[in-house]
């Protein structure tokens, strides 16, 4: 099960301290399950706030779709989906039986299945307009470049992505280990242009950023502490926006990408297998969704009686 994003401490205004004393002694809760309903509503009061919501009666159904899409793009399970859903249904219901909202927006939310969509895949133009999106005139640009870079070159999950050490950057072999699923490590080649961003981000950048709270890690916010997965997806968006790109743009589509261009490409499906870490081939081959007139190509050329 992927691990839940960090949540900051959640806003006053959301009175998410009232919602946990109403589950510890009106309720009983243990403190293990009232950790569980504190992190859930917390996550939830920080994202509202970031679109611009004052408290809970300003949430609307739209609201709670769009976190809910956001979990998912963070690589949580649907069944930790589901438990953080459960979790703001009570704190919604709890809120209206207080009457300090006046409706409640979570009851026409469903509860998710697993989602067998596949995300949008950009093609190798949006690619180079994303990577070379941020502004080099800003002080995290190369952060930003080496990350994008990165992420696409080795096809990681974001949770890898976030946790990746600098000690486990090979540039000269170029290749990168990383700690998957299960706290399997694996190698991922970098190419050319991902190892140039990270150089570059490594000498001149990270060094401004590591005020001794970085544990090691590579990519670093502005306060120095190391980058959230909330914190990659707030920047990706931003590079999309800024690109031009009218697509919706997850970390996840950075690795769907990785995978459907080398298979394209023509590499073997095992050794995409193996660098995007996966246990089954069977799951690898979700990624074998690309194009239709790639599809025709191949067959027109490689099949005897095409």
């Amino acid at each position: 099960m992927a691990r839940p994003a960090e949540s900051p401490a959640p806003p006053l205004a959301f009175a998410v301290q009232v919602f946990l004393d109403h589950l510890r002694f009106e309720r009983g809760l243990s403190d293990q399950t009232l950790a569980a309903y504190e992190h859930d509503v917390a996550r939830l009061a920080a994202f509202a706030r970031a679109q611009g919501r004052a408290g809970p009666r300003d949430v609307t159904t739209a609201d709670l779709r769009a976190y809910i899409l956001l979990l998912k793009d963070l690589g949580l399970a649907p069944s930790s989906i589901a438990r953080n859903l459960a979790a703001i249904r009570t704190y919604f219901r709890f809120l209206l039986g207080e009457n300090l909202v006046v409706a409640d927006p979570s009851d026409r939310i469903d509860t998710p299945k697993a989602w067998k969509k596949l995300p949008d895949v950009l093609s190798a133009d949006e690619i180079a307009r994303l990577v070379e999106a941020p502004d080099l005139a800003h002080p995290l640009a190369w952060r930003d470049r080496a990350m994008l870079e990165f992420a696409y070159a080795s096809g990681v999950r974001v949770s890898e992505l976030t946790d990746l050490r600098v000690r486990s950057l090979h540039l000269d072999e170029e290749f990168a280990s990383v700690f998957g699923k299960g706290d399997k490590e694996r190698l991922v080649p970098i190419g050319r242009r991902a190892i140039g961003a990270l150089a570059i981000y490594l000498r001149e950048t990270r060094p401004r950023l590591d005020r001794g709270k970085s544990d090691g890690r590579v990519f670093l916010n502005a306060r120095g502490g190391p980058l959230t997965r909330m914190g990659v997806w707030k920047i990706l968006r931003a590079h999309v926006e800024g690109a031009g790109i009218e697509k919706r743009v997850t970390p996840h589509t950075l690795r769907h990408s990785f995978a459907t261009h080398l298979l394209e490409g023509g590499a073997d499906l095992v050794a995409v297998q193996e660098m995007l870490g996966h246990a089954d081939i069977s799951t690898t081959q979700i990624y074998t969704h690309v194009d239709r007139s790639y599809l025709h190509q191949t067959h027109r050329s490689f099949h005897p009686r095409a």
